[in-house]
C-alpha cells in the first residue's frame, strides 16, 4: 500500500522516462540476443538443426530490440515501433516453438535420465515412463508458453505506456 508521500510524487520527466526505457530495452535486447545466440551455437555444435534455427529466430528479436534502442538514441521516434515489434515477434516465435514441441514431443532425448528407481516410482503411481515423460514435457512447454505471454506481453505494455513520454522527450531533444 502506498503512503501519502509516495502517492504525491510528481510524474517522471519525459527525459527520465526515455533514459529508463532505453536502459531496460538495451538490457533486454542484449540478454535475448546473448542467451538465444549461445543456445543456437550449442545446438549447431550438437547438430540440432531445429534448435539452432529456433535460437537464431529468437536472437533476431534481441537484434530488433537493439535496433529500436539505436533509433531512439539518435532521436527517431519510430524506434518505439521496433521495441514493440520485437516483443510481439519474440512471443510469436516462442509460442510457435512451443506448439511445435507439443505437437511432436521428443521423449527419447530425456529418457536416459530416468533411473530404474524413478521408473519404479512412476509405474507405482499407475503411469508408464513414456506417459509420464510426455505429461512432463507438456507441462514444461505450457509453463514456457505462459511465461512468454506474461513477460513479452508485459514488456509490450511497458513500451506502449511510455510511448507518449518518449515522443515528448525526443521532441525536447531536437528543440534548440
Amino acid at each position: 500500500m502506498k503512503t501519502l508521500a509516495q502517492s504525491m510524487k510528481p510524474p517522471l520527466l519525459p527525459s527520465e522516462v526515455l533514459r529508463r526505457l532505453l536502459r531496460v530495452a538495451r538490457f533486454d535486447g542484449v540478454s535475448v540476443l546473448g542467451v538465444a545466440g549461445a543456445f543456437a551455437l550449442i545446438s549447431a555444435a550438437s547438430r540440432d538443426v531445429s534448435g539452432a534455427v529456433i535460437g537464431l529466430l529468437v536472437a533476431a528479436a534481441g537484434a530488433i530490440e537493439l535496433h529500436g534502442v539505436t533509433m531512439l538514441r539518435v532521436g527517431r521516434p519510430g524506434g518505439m515501433r521496433w521495441l514493440v515489434a520485437s516483443q510481439l515477434y519474440l512471443m510469436a516465435t516462442m509460442l510457435g516453438y512451443v506448439a511445435l514441441r507439443i505437437a511432436s514431443p521428443d521423449i527419447a532425448s530425456i529418457k536416459p535420465i530416468v533411473t530404474s528407481e524413478l521408473a519404479e516410482q512412476i509405474q507405482a503411481a499407475g503411469m508408464s515412463v513414456d506417459q509420464f515423460l510426455l505429461e512432463f514435457l507438456r507441462l514444461v512447454y505450457f509453463v514456457v508458453a505462459a511465461a512468454t505471454v506474461l513477460y513479452q506481453g508485459g514488456m509490450t505494455l511497458y513500451y506502449l505506456r511510455r510511448r507518449a513520454a518518449v515522443e515528448i522527450a525526443l521532441q525536447e531533444q531536437e528543440a534548440p
